[in-house]
């Protein structure tokens, strides 16, 4: 089974994640992985900090040349920023005024920690960088399979951009200027707007939130199941998005507007052709019924909330003195719609690399590909479906 851990805190020595399951026979290399690195930090409305990082990825186990090697694969980002490692003398301040929208304060009284510092290093959303690190490993996996992700940003607050179907024909023409744009936006005259409402923001000491959608293009019928509820695709997508700091809400396809439409609107009819076999005119789904993948692309949308940490700082409590007093401020972003998008989209990578891999089975890439293969052949047979 595919799994992977991260470990490291935020102002630490480096981040480290280890990925264990990959079969042998992937080719993995450093460039791609600090390609999606890069896409996370250069975002616009980051912190000074991410003018600090360089977030160069070192891959330390589990390849030969470039090839993975069937063994757990551990990748190390290291913190040039890195006040609380030991071999750097400069303390960090103790933190002790929680932060209202964070961690600080359930997490000091389920740890004991009287210090919150403690908390902020490991709940800060820092920890994501090794996340993309593993989601980057995962779309070499996917590659082999055909299969392609992508992420861009709807909205940041009150601006939203026009919806747009991002499809197989227009993929590469999207994804050129989503990953050009600033703030990850695929509509060029949005993008102007959103980077003005977070200028305004920053002038203000306030912080922003927004929506952002991943995909993936390739998919195959069968990916989850329905026979047990915590094996449901869906489910296993909304655990995996909603694990990232920040974000507070998913839906799967049009999940929202589907809530208030009537049933005859909101399901994709099927259809048949002879040359076309079993195919679909629309994908209000998301590419899943029943907790199982149908084959169309998946896709979803994930809400974030405005950073917590505020230079116009919210009231809070010093948990030393009982005394009134404004929240800690700890450097933080204006806006991370944008970079929490490509973090979104390293999810989903790790969701459908475990759920291809599940489905598979076999210890390297000559028999996974021999089983995927057989059961292509065995849709197009059995039910006339094809790949697109």
């Amino acid at each position: 089974m595919l799994r992977f851990l991260t470990a490291g805190e935020s102002h630490g020595k480096c981040l480290v994640g280890i990925i264990e399951g990959v079969p042998a026979g992937f080719n993995i290399n450093e460039v791609e992985i600090n390609a999606e690195l890069k896409k996370r930090k250069i975002a616009f409305g980051r912190s000074d900090r991410m003018q600090i990082e360089t977030d160069q990825v070192e891959i330390l186990s589990g390849l030969n040349h470039g090839v993975s090697m069937g063994t757990p694969i551990a990748v190390m980002i290291k913190n040039q920023d890195d006040r609380l490692s030991e071999d750097n003398d400069c303390l960090m301040e103790a933190l002790s005024s929680p932060r209202p929208g964070h961690a600080d304060l359930a997490g000091a009284m389920k740890y004991h920690h009287k210090d919150m510092r403690n908390i902020l290093e490991r709940a800060s959303a820092r920890e994501t960088a090794a996340r993309v690190a593993v989601g980057a490993i995962c779309k070499s996996i996917l590659k082999e399979f055909n299969v392609t992700t992508y992420s861009h940003v709807l909205s940041i607050g009150e601006v939203s951009c026009p919806m747009i179907n991002i499809n197989k024909e227009n993929f590469d023409f999207f994804t050129k200027i989503i990953d050009e744009s600033p703030i990850r936006c695929a509509i060029q005259d949005t993008e102007s707007d959103m980077l003005d409402m977070i200028n305004r923001a920053r002038e203000a000491g306030e912080s922003l939130g927004g929506c952002f959608e991943i995909g993936a293009f390739g998919m195959i019928p069968g990916l989850g199941t329905y026979s047990s509820w915590d094996k449901r695709l869906d489910a296993s997508i909304a655990q995996a998005i909603i694990s990232i700091p920040g974000i507070k809400g998913i839906e799967i396809g049009d999940a929202v507007i589907n809530s208030v439409s009537p049933g005859s609107a909101v399901h994709d009819q099927i259809y048949y052709d002879e040359g076309r076999g079993l195919y679909r005119q629309t994908n209000q789904a998301g590419g899943i019924e029943g907790g199982v993948s149908n084959g169309e692309k998946i896709w979803a949308r994930a809400y974030m909330k405005p950073i917590p940490t505020l230079k116009k700082a919210l009231n809070s409590v010093n948990t030393n003195s009982w005394v009134p007093e404004k929240a800690h401020y700890e450097r933080a972003d204006v806006c991370a719609v944008p970079s929490a998008s490509v973090i979104g989209e390293a999810m989903l990578a790790f969701v459908l690399a475990q759920e291809m891999l599940a489905k598979f089975g076999g210890d390297n890439m000559s028999e996974l590909k021999s089983s995927f293969d057989d059961y292509l052949s065995y849709l197009k047979k059995e039910w006339r479906w094809e790949r697109i």
